[in-house]
């Protein structure tokens, strides 16, 4: 029986690049790998409420370079950037590297499906029925303009003795074409009943090299 693999793994070096993006050796690769783990668990933890999509990495020459791909860039910054420079002091005292932070805002958070997920997770919390908190995401990011849109939750379900996985899908989600852009996320909802998972899969359209453009433009003409 085939299994699920992460669709952004698969598509790295193909249509996307390394959330990560450094070069080390020997035991700096581990150190390295180790503390952009712990970093970014500290900042999704600190920057919980402020929609973070993202983190990004860039390390050269003793300097980190720490980007922040969130909804909600105002809650990050803060009033008058006390947020920003607060968050910059508190990493600079997990690294040995020179620390700068840098804020990009996700102007349309139903195409993004770590947020998607995370607002499921939400209404969840919330105890709004799975059914809707779905349906109402999916609604949503349709109406952004995604091209097909997956939605998987599994857990004890309205309170369900046994735990079971339901899924729900709108359009297409082409898993195994490579080119096509399809963004994954996963949230946990933390509920009376124990845990309930949630992934997304939102399928943004094909990735086109500039070859392809350029025929495609050349046959429309």
């Amino acid at each position: 029986m085939g299994q699920k693999v992460n669709p952004i793994g698969l598509r790295v070096g193909v249509i996307r690049t390394w959330d990560s993006r450094w070069f080390a050796k020997g035991a700096q690769y581990t150190a390295n790998l180790h503390e952009d783990y712990r970093l970014r668990k500290y900042i999704k933890e600190k920057l919980k409420h402020a929609g973070v999509a993202k983190i990004e990495m860039e390390r050269a020459a003793k300097k980190l370079k720490v980007i922040i791909s969130t909804a909600r860039p105002g809650v990050v910054i803060g009033k008058k950037g006390t947020g920003i420079d607060s968050l910059k002091a508190d990493i600079q005292k997990q690294t040995s590297s020179e620390v700068f932070v840098s804020i990009q805002e996700v102007r349309k958070p139903d195409l993004d499906a770590q947020l998607v997920s995370e607002n499921i997770a939400l209404q969840l919390e919330k105890r709004v029925s799975w059914r809707r908190a779905i349906k109402k995401a999916m609604a949503a990011s349709l109406r952004s303009g995604v091209r097909g849109i997956k939605v998987m939750v599994a857990g004890r379900l309205d309170g369900a003795e046994i735990a079971r996985t339901e899924w729900y899908t709108e359009k297409s989600v082409p898993l195994h074409t490579l080119r096509a852009d399809i963004d994954y996320g996963t949230a946990e909802a933390l509920t009376t009943y124990g845990i309930i998972g949630v992934k997304v899969w939102i399928y943004r359209g094909d990735v086109m090299s500039a070859k392809e453009v350029q025929e495609a433009t050349r046959v429309k003409s």
